[in-house]
């Protein structure tokens, strides 16, 4: 590791903690190289400015990548080389990624695979921890995801992970009750450094529920407060969130709706108020035909980036086999 200006008590703390270069240090928040190395919230700081310092070689940094943890540049896979191509290496790390799609897409699909892929270390595309499952319409599919389990091919220097033990599930059957959660439960968890990615399936669900058109203003501020919640999870904690979408028709098919694909007749649920609370959007569309492979067949699936700040609109056909959700290498 490069050498910082910094006392021999830390820097022999980190050398314990196996943190071996400046890219080591800013790829974790400051709770994490707190859990990590043992040191004090003080102490943690100045390593995170001794780091910034000699990572930026004399080039400002600026205040906003600070309190972003320096996270700009991770990934968390999705478990599948050609879809973390397509999402430069998979999901940011901090910040809000939406999934949209209609019934059966493949969704909740994607959000259990990457509650297996989040476990994996950092150099097989993880963050060597769980996730946090919130359920707020559908029973969270437990069968399809021992599935997943039964079929994970691990890596030769990993002899053994315990999936279903990293992977905490919620149920919130109001609005009220996933703000407890969101506030309450999942920080400890978070804290506790147990828990690196949270999945909400589905977030328009609620909303429409428990709301009239006339309610417009209500659902509006309650739906900037849940967003909110999240941001300051997934900034705080330097975790991913991914928030499972429901879609709506589009009436009109020679509108255009610069939100979303304009090779689709749905758009995400939810309207502008929630699209401008999201970093990445992300579509995932089945397609007519079918695609097989050995003895399986599948429906073709295409999942689609709408817009992301690091990211050209693009997209990649998939199919769901009983190992998961795979892109396709001849896609166009």
């Amino acid at each position: 590791m490069e050498q910082l200006e910094l006392s021999s008590r830390i820097r022999a703390a980190v050398r314990r903690a196996g943190l071996s270069s400046v890219g080591d240090v800013l790829g974790f928040s400051g709770r994490d190289l707190q859990r990590l190395t043992g040191l004090s919230h003080s102490d943690v700081d100045q390593l995170i400015l001794a780091a910034a310092a000699a990572a930026s070689r004399g080039q400002p940094i600026t205040a906003l990548a600070l309190t972003r943890g320096f996270e700009s540049g991770r990934r968390l896979s999705l478990g599948c080389p050609v879809l973390d191509r397509l999402l430069g290496g998979g999901l940011p790390v901090g910040g809000v990624t939406e999934l949209a799609g209609e019934s059966g897409a493949g969704k909740s699909q994607l959000g259990l695979q990457l509650c297996l892929s989040v476990q994996y270390p950092p150099h097989h595309g993880g963050l060597g921890a769980g996730a946090v499952y919130i359920c707020t319409e559908d029973r969270f599919p437990s069968k399809r995801l021992q599935q997943l389990i039964g079929l994970q091919r691990l890596p030769a220097d990993i002899t053994c992970l315990t999936f279903t033990d990293h992977i905490y599930i919620e149920h919130t059957a109001d609005l009220a009750s996933l703000q407890t959660c969101l506030s309450l439960r999942v920080p400890v968890l978070l804290a506790r450094g147990l828990v690196r990615l949270v999945v909400v399936d589905s977030v328009a669900s609620l909303f429409r529920s428990e709301f009239q058109a006339s309610d417009w203003l209500e659902r509006t501020r309650q739906l900037l407060s849940f967003s909110s919640c999240l941001h300051h999870l997934s900034h705080e904690f330097n975790t991913p969130v991914l928030c499972i979408n429901q879609v709506t028709g589009v009436f009109s098919s020679s509108s255009v709706d610069s939100l979303g694909p304009l090779s689709s007749s749905v758009s995400p649920a939810l309207g502008l108020a929630w699209a401008n609370q999201v970093l990445v959007r992300l579509m995932m569309r089945r397609l007519q035909g079918t695609v097989a492979r050995g003895d399986e067949r599948s429906a073709l699936r295409r999942l689609e980036v709408v817009f992301a700040p690091h990211l050209a609109q693009d997209g990649r056909n998939a199919a769901v086999w009983t190992e998961g959700v795979r892109g396709l290498e001849d896609a166009t």
